[in-house]
Parts: C-alpha cells; sequence; structure tokens
C-alpha cells in the first residue's frame, strides 16, 4: 500500500528546500557524460531509467538544465494539470 507522501511528486515548484552542485561532469566529443556513481546510487538512478531533460532560459540562452525522472515528471504534470483536466471536464 502506498501512502500519501509516496504520492506526491518530489519537485513541486516553488518547493525546493535547496539546489547545490553534486558533480562536475565533462560532455565527450560525442555529446556524452557520464553520471558518477554515487550520483546515481543517491538519486536511484538505474540501467534503463529514463530521464527528461529540462532546460531553463534566461533573455533566450539556456542557462540551467535539470534531469527528472520521466516517473517523477509524470507525477508533477498530473498534480499541476489535473485539477485543471477535472474542471474542463465538468463543465
Amino acid at each position: 500500500m502506498t501512502s500519501e507522501k509516496e504520492k506526491e511528486p518530489c519537485c513541486v515548484l516553488g518547493a525546493m528546500s535547496c539546489c547545490r552542485v553534486e558533480s562536475i561532469v565533462s560532455v565527450d566529443e560525442r555529446g556524452q557524460m557520464v553520471l558518477p556513481k554515487d550520483v546515481r546510487e543517491k538519486a536511484k538512478i538505474k540501467a534503463g531509467d529514463k530521464l527528461a531533460v529540462v532546460s531553463l532560459e534566461n533573455d533566450g540562452k539556456v542557462c540551467c538544465l535539470s534531469l527528472i525522472k520521466v516517473e517523477e515528471l509524470e507525477g508533477m504534470v498530473k498534480s499541476m494539470l489535473g485539477p485543471v483536466m477535472d474542471e474542463v471536464f465538468k463543465r
């Protein structure tokens, strides 16, 4: 049985407690990079997991890239759009 806390997305806009640099990675000539093992373990990322690359822009330039597990992104979208869609279908 899953608790209500487990159903909530881990990242909610405006609710971030802190941001920090976890590691520095290099991009090779093919555009690939490796997430360090300790970061993968901490984030519970394993082979085959899907990650969404989310960008933030400032003055038309990408200033920040984030990786979000797809299942977390689904939860975030559902929590934001669910109430809107419920209201649309009530009409």
